[in-house]
């Protein structure tokens, strides 16, 4: 996708990460937080750079990110072919679903 179509109107209220491999940006994840809530958005591993447990890295890293910050609860819209990547973490799947850009989505969840 075009850089363009990742931009959200509010990215510079986000907390951006990046995780490097071999000195080149791999993957990334935004923490979005209102109060002691936080939303993350647009994790993303390059294809060339998945299934190297990158996206693991990174949640890994968020999660311990949110608890130092004393956040009550971490969410996403996670596409639904997905969610099994996000239960191994302890987010629970919500009844809340939509169809955005060709996927399925719900809004997963989990409490600190």
């Amino acid at each position: 996708m075009p850089f363009d179509a990742v931009k959200l109107k509010d990215d510079f209220e986000g907390i951006h990460f990046g995780l490097y491999a071999d000195h080149k940006l791999s993957g990334v994840v935004s923490l979005f937080p209102q109060g002691d809530v936080y939303q993350f958005r647009k994790l993303a591993v390059l294809p060339a750079a998945q299934k190297l447990g990158y996206g693991t890295k990174l949640m890994d890293y968020i999660l311990d990110f949110c608890k130092i910050q004393k956040a009550t609860e971490l969410w996403c819209n996670a596409r639904v072919n997905a969610k099994e990547f996000y239960f191994k973490f302890g987010f629970r799947e919500t009844d809340d679903t939509f169809f955005k850009d060709g996927f399925d989505f719900v809004v997963m969840e989990l409490g600190f």
